[in-house]
């Protein structure tokens, strides 16, 4: 489903990764650790290219781009429509509805017709549990509830790959299940997704591949319950102590 091969990413003369190659299968949830400053976010803005890599190349469901050379925006845009995104921090339209927000993408970028649109949000908000908030507005939501319409407003583009960056590090410790609940859902539904977190029981309990990195490169990657149980590398060892 997902391929990357010698990703670089240099943000003037900081080099951030440093030729990162990774496969994922369909219907995988991959789980990305590592401490703060290891790379983990700005792969997956590469991945959906919200960063223009370095270097390397990318491919999901066999669409390919290729950032040796000069890569046209048509083909970015159309790229970027394979991935879902949601961030730490919700970014939705204060001025729209939980409904509005859902609705936007499909009405704006993909022309669908806006009954069909509705539809399709308020089934996606019932999916998240929001069926009864379709009418709120942003500031009317708790952060959890805020992330769900997030997550809900992803789907709703029919991505192939759903792209998680740290979902719940915004939230105060009692809202963090319920959007993990929706991500648990949404892998026992066999969508591929990568996922940034520092919930090590969701990668535990959710991931079927544990990938750990550090300064800008990728350590060590097993099934989780070898990375957590008795990972191979020191660095990964390390890391998991200072954590648990």
């Amino acid at each position: 489903m997902i391929s990357i091969q010698g990703l670089y990413k240099q943000f003037g003369n900081l080099e951030v990764l440093k030729g990162i190659d990774l496969e994922v299968e369909k219907g995988n949830v991959v789980v990305i650790i590592g401490p703060s400053g290891s790379g983990k976010t700005t792969m997956l803005r590469c991945l959906n290219v919200l960063e223009t890599p370095t270097k390397g190349i990318i491919s999901i469901e066999g669409n390919t781009l290729d950032f040796s050379g000069t890569v046209p925006k048509k083909n970015i845009a159309s790229f970027r429509r394979l991935t879902g995104m949601v961030f730490q921090s919700y970014n939705l339209f204060p001025h729209k509805t939980a409904l509005g927000n859902v609705m936007e993408g499909p009405v704006i970028v993909k022309n669908e017709n806006k009954d069909h649109a509705r539809k399709k949000a308020q089934a996606l908000l019932e999916k998240v549990g929001l069926e009864d908030k379709v009418d709120f507005y942003p500031a009317q939501l708790s952060g959890g509830q805020q992330q769900r319409v997030g997550i809900a407003r992803a789907l709703a583009m029919e991505p192939k790959v759903m792209l998680f960056d740290e979902p719940t590090s915004a939230l105060d410790p009692e809202l963090v299940g319920e959007v993990l609940k929706v991500m648990k859902d949404l892998a026992n539904e066999g969508m591929t997704m990568i996922v940034v977190t520092h919930e090590m029981r969701f990668a535990r309990e959710a991931a079927d591949e544990v990938i750990f990195m550090d300064q800008g490169v990728v350590v060590e990657r097993n099934r989780p319950e070898i990375i957590f149980t008795n990972p191979k590398e020191d660095r990964t060892r390390k890391f998991l102590n200072m954590i648990q």
